[in-house]
């Protein structure tokens, strides 16, 4: 994998990826940015999300569970101090749909930290990431009812 920065002036870059496309980086006024784009820790944090949301719909699809609606929440706590890195990561999955499978979920969450996300397979080995997951029955009207929740907690622990 191939990716490139190309600075644009301050604080402010376009990062190009090797598939092609570009985004922008950008950092807060408060240490002279132009608050013009993504900052690479949210990259981080949204690498994660999209990894193992990626998986975990991609799982529950091939289990025919009915998913009408699936978001992905990350919440990263960081040091004070620099570098700010991570300290606590929370992975938060709101699955909404018709009659959802608690096992088919808690599965496909179990295959994507375990085997499948690479963000996540390199990030838990630096900082401690907390999986909780929230079940939604999807009704007539537009509304959701929250049906289950739990955390994640993989065998070996």
């Amino acid at each position: 994998m191939d990716v490139k920065v190309n600075w644009k002036g301050g604080l402010s870059f376009d990062g190009t990826t090797g598939s092609g496309y570009t985004l922008p980086l950008g950092a807060s006024p408060v240490v002279g940015g132009a608050d013009d784009g993504f900052r690479p820790m949210e990259l981080m944090a949204i690498s994660l999300a999209g990894c193992t949301g990626m998986d975990v719909i991609s799982i529950l699809q091939k289990k025919r569970e009915q998913v009408t609606r699936f978001d992905v929440q990350v919440h990263a706590e960081r040091t004070e101090k620099h570098p700010k890195v991570f300290t606590s990561v929370a992975v938060d999955f709101h699955v909404s749909g018709h009659n959802i499978s608690e096992d088919a979920l808690l599965r496909s969450i179990e295959l994507s930290a375990e085997i499948y996300c690479p963000a996540q397979g390199m990030l838990k080995q630096v900082v401690p990431i907390e999986i909780r997951y929230y079940i939604y029955e999807e009704r007539g009207d537009g509304e959701r009812s929250l049906v289950k929740s739990g955390t994640y907690e993989p065998a070996n622990t």
